[in-house]
């Protein structure tokens, strides 16, 4: 006659062992998922501030268009996050715009911060 082992507690054991590896799979897509959520927000904020400034030739327009076209970063994107060079769009020059931002990352198991840049560049007059 075969003899039955209680079993009681091995799914306990067995769930206590792989719930640390799936709450570390799942805080590494949220976070993987916001640092590409941002960088997208950043970088088509430095290409809106490329037309801006390639159509309308006004640095200060071309820094503001950028703020604006990034809403959903959280710290807010701020003016001194902005570069734009040259300072004057002329005919037959590129416009660079620039934008760095630093994500701070909510779990702090990767770092406590990503440095995130976006640029684009667009040719002045149209």
């Amino acid at each position: 006659m075969k003899q039955w082992r209680n079993e009681s507690g091995a799914a306990a054991v067995e769930f206590a062992l792989v719930v640390p590896l799936l709450l570390l799979l799942l805080l590494g897509i949220i976070e993987f998922g916001r640092v590409f959520n941002a960088q997208m927000q950043v970088t088509a904020a430095a290409r809106e501030a490329a037309r801006v400034m390639a159509i309308q030739k006004q640095a200060d327009l071309s820094i503001a268009t950028a703020v604006a076209d990034a809403p959903g970063l959280t710290p807010a994107l701020t003016p001194g996050q902005v570069a734009v060079a040259p300072g004057s769009c002329t005919t037959s020059t590129d416009a660079t715009v620039t934008v760095t931002y630093s994500l701070r990352l909510v779990a702090g198991l990767f770092g406590s911060s990503i440095p995130l840049t976006g640029r684009a560049v667009m040719r002045c007059g149209g």
